[in-house]
């Protein structure tokens, strides 16, 4: 066992589960017990939602601590903050081109169903 940690509790990871728990039960309360305006309840839950992840950037992935890393932990925040990026810009471009895609075959559908009636009617007459 390592000497500096021998019989220590971990007090900044106890106090940061703790904050989460709170930070989590106060934001679900506030979007689903409380009768604020919506755009409150969205601000609310973002900002607790941003003070959560600082909390388990800080206090849990160690994001201070360079020891032996030089700035990884920051190459590695922004490589996932680009991939984040590119993997939601994808998906809002394929829901939105699949959306219309989808929009275009049933109109097409639509006009074909029309003409069909319209040429059935035609030769009834006839």
């Amino acid at each position: 066992m390592d000497k500096k940690h021998s019989g220590k509790l971990p007090v900044k990871h106890i106090i940061g589960f703790a904050l989460s728990l709170i930070l989590t039960i106060a934001a679900a309360w506030v979007a689903l017990g409380s009768n604020l305006p919506i755009g409150w309840i969205i601000g609310g839950t973002l900002a607790m939602a941003v003070i959560q992840a600082a909390i388990q950037l800080f206090l849990f992935m160690h994001l201070t601590e360079t020891e032996g890393v030089g700035n990884a932990p920051w190459n590695m925040m922004f490589h996932g903050a680009i991939m984040v990026g590119i993997v939601v810009a994808g998906s809002l471009f394929t829901m939105v081109w699949a959306f219309d895609h989808g929009n275009m075959d049933m109109e097409h559908q639509d006009m074909q169903q029309e003409q069909m009636d319209h040429e059935q009617m035609n030769h009834d007459m006839k």
